[in-house]
């Protein structure tokens, strides 16, 4: 399953910059995920400081 960022995302692009298949992009007030690209991997849920990428 991939990972989604939740409503707590305070843009802070720790997640982007430690994603290893560049599959968050910063979107409209929060970072995305691209579930087609994610793997899975959780790096994202591991830097984030709020907690908010969760896996789906």
């Amino acid at each position: 399953m991939a990972y989604k960022i939740g409503d707590e995302c305070i843009s802070c692009g720790a997640c982007a910059s430690e994603c290893p298949v560049n599959a968050i992009s910063e979107g409209d007030g929060k970072y995305e995920i691209n579930p087609d690209t994610c793997i899975s991997c959780g790096s994202c849920a591991g830097v984030c400081p709020v907690g908010a990428p969760k896996e789906e």
